[in-house]
């Protein structure tokens, strides 16, 4: 399934609206969660992880209007660690939470490079646009020049053409001779040549339609004897070698590169628990149930198994309770 057809898919959705929902007793369910010594813990689960984002934003007023306090800063004062982290994921609106990871991806010493490719290359023209609003809104700069000042070179030139959101055409529409012309043009600018002009395999990259860059890289694989990946692997590295990378999967099959990303964050010693949190909370409303099918298909087990294996505590039960059944 490519990725611009996977915003319109119900079935994907692993957290649906609470029927019958009333905010007022899940707001007091809440409060009396957190009220006086110690916190109960799976009640929070039982609430914010059942419920939609908007419905928790009802929650919210709610918990205002009748306790007159900040659910999420309240959450954030009885809650620790990895647990903390992934409730008060649940309480930003999408946007706003796609704008908070791009923002902690740049601030401080360092940029963490893999956050700012993986948002930018699978969303679509309209996220982009609403993630840039509530980029500026929230943090008051330009997600664009923030980007500019934080990484530099061809990878900046990436990330900057994917901002653009110009790949964004839904045409099923491919001119052949325009895709072979692509092709030959990727070849020339690559393989062909000692050294590799990044900025034409950026453009095509980052221009062109995905069901326009599927038919170029049919006829890239023709003219190469080898594929596209390959060809990206060998002839770049580092940071842009894994954008370029990531556009080409993104291409091809958006839930089998989440299915990735979520493997890889669990798989070896340690788990990188920023990238699990951020793409179970952002495709859970999404297509999270396409995504556990081709996770099993591609590694023999489950997400829910394998989050069972690195994750434990409250923190487990939360992923669990969001990832739903087995598929």
């Amino acid at each position: 399934m490519a990725w611009w057809k996977a915003w319109i898919e119900q079935e994907g959705v692993t957290v649906k609206s609470s029927s019958h929902f009333n905010p007022d007793p899940d707001a007091e369910t809440l409060y009396k969660a957190m009220k006086g010594i110690g916190t109960n813990e799976q009640a929070i689960i039982d609430v914010l992880t059942k419920r939609s984002n908007t419905q928790r934003q009802q929650i919210a007023k709610s918990f205002k209007a009748q306790f007159g306090k900040d659910l999420t800063e309240t959450l954030k004062s009885e809650l620790s660690g990895k647990f903390e982290r992934l409730i008060v994921a649940l309480m930003y609106p999408p946007y706003r939470y796609e704008a908070k990871e791009l923002h902690d991806a740049m601030k401080g010493l360092g940029t963490k490079e893999g956050v700012i490719i993986e948002i930018l290359a699978s969303r679509t023209k309209n996220q982009l646009r609403e993630i840039m609003k509530a980029y500026e809104e929230d943090y008051g700069s330009s997600l664009e020049e923030d980007i500019q000042a934080d990484t530099s070179g061809y990878l900046e030139r990436i990330l900057v053409c994917l901002l653009q959101g110009s790949r964004d055409d839904v045409s099923s529409f491919v001119d052949p001779g325009l895709a072979l012309q692509d092709a030959h043009d990727l070849y020339a600018a690559g393989e062909k040549i000692r050294g590799t002009d990044e900025m034409k395999f950026i453009t095509i990259l980052c221009t062109r339609s995905a069901t326009h860059l599927l038919r170029v890289f049919e006829e890239y694989e023709k003219i190469a004897n080898k594929s596209i990946e390959d060809s990206i692997k060998s002839e770049t590295h580092g940071s842009l070698e894994e954008a370029m990378l990531t556009v080409v999967k993104c291409t091809q099959n958006l839930h089998s590169y989440f299915a990735e990303r979520l493997y890889y964050a669990m798989k070896g010693a340690g788990t990188r628990d920023g990238t699990l949190i951020r793409n179970i909370v952002s495709r859970s409303e999404i297509d999270l149930n396409l995504i556990k099918c081709h996770f099993k298909k591609m590694y023999g087990k489950t997400l829910s198994s394998m989050i069972m294996e690195d994750t434990s505590g409250d923190y487990k039960n939360a992923l669990l309770s969001l990832v739903g059944s087995d598929p």
